[in-house]
């Protein structure tokens, strides 16, 4: 049998982070061979993934990178079974170098097939699920290219990146704002132009519904009745609608005795009443139509505007799960 030395050990569990008796084990049955012993761990993990295959990888580690020029990002979400695994500081370190060479790659086929560490990445995922006796997977895997990127991530669970058309003045504050926003708010589409008719159709139906089903309980319960809007997205909003409501708005104030002399300081914040209360869905999907978390007086789009001839132009989110 080949002795085996404590500084061999020592080299093969930081090449492969297995434990050292595992390490010590794979050595012996390599007898000695450094690479032999990395093919024994590596079948190990051949064994136990095969074994845990159909385990949920709904836990790990999100991260996001941006290149040196900050013209490409990249966001992934390294998968596990655990959550004390996926906050494991070794764990997390794995989930950055990943997404440092994910950076060079522009789809999740070719990134699992790069070179990490003289194996490719998929078959590193299949030595780590052999050291940590837990399934791993990439389970996002996103990129953005753009004029500038920005980038945020949140306690290693969310992680956004966005693009814009130029890189203006103080560009990190504005990326890493919107992207905290898409982390946050977790927009689905740019504008409400972007908003399938069909899905806005059907949205609005259900939502109708449901408002009108809670103000049955309402007024069961002697509450106050929710308001039952007629739309919920702004692609809806012809300027036929916007007449319309423009002139209910004004009959109401008719009605209410107010002078007419005084209604065009009042209908300006009707109006804008009308559009919040019948634009729901795109404050909740559309990342431009947002109200902006930092300042609820604006939305998204504002913000962005106040950095001058600038626009996103793309954005990506990963999350666990």
């Amino acid at each position: 049998m080949a002795k085996i030395s404590a500084a061999e050990v020592n080299k093969l569990r930081k090449a492969t982070g297995a434990g050292m008796m595992d390490c010590k084990k794979a050595l012996v049955e390599a007898e000695g061979d450094f690479d032999g012993a990395i093919e024994v761990l590596r079948k190990k993990g051949q064994k136990v993934a095969a074994k845990r295959a159909d385990r949920e990888s709904s836990e790990g580690a999100a991260v996001a990178k941006i290149n040196a020029d900050q013209t490409k990002g990249v966001a992934i979400v390294l998968g596990c079974e655990t959550d004390f695994v996926g906050k494991n500081e070794n764990f997390i370190k794995l989930a950055n170098e990943l997404g440092d060479l994910a950076l060079n790659y522009n789809s999740k086929e070719e990134f699992l097939a790069a070179d990490f560490g003289g194996m490719t990445v998929a078959d590193k995922l299949v030595e780590q699920t052999g050291v940590i006796g837990e399934k791993l997977d990439i389970n996002a895997f996103e990129t953005v290219n753009a004029a500038f990127v920005g980038e945020y991530v949140h306690i290693n669970k969310i992680a956004a990146i966005v693009g814009f058309s130029a890189k203006p003045d103080n560009a990190e504050t504005l990326g890493k704002d919107v992207a905290m926003q898409i982390a946050s708010m977790g927009a689905s589409s740019l504008s409400y132009k972007d908003l399938d008719p069909a899905f806005v159709a059907s949205e609005t139906e259900a939502r109708i519904a449901e408002i009108e089903k809670e103000n049955i309980e309402l007024g069961r319960l002697g509450k106050t009745k929710k308001n039952v809007p007629q739309y919920i997205s702004m692609s809806q909003i012809t300027p036929e609608v916007k007449a319309k409501a423009e002139e209910d708005a004004k009959a109401e104030l008719q009605a209410e005795g107010k002078p007419e002399k005084i209604w065009d300081k009042i209908l300006p914040g009707k109006m804008e009443r009308f559009l919040s209360d019948n634009t729901t869905l795109d404050k909740e999907l559309c990342l431009l139509d947002q109200t902006f978390i930092k300042d609820e007086k604006k939305n998204v789009a504002d913000y962005v505007a106040s950095y001058g001839d600038v626009t996103i132009t793309e954005f990506k989110r990963v999350a666990l799960g």
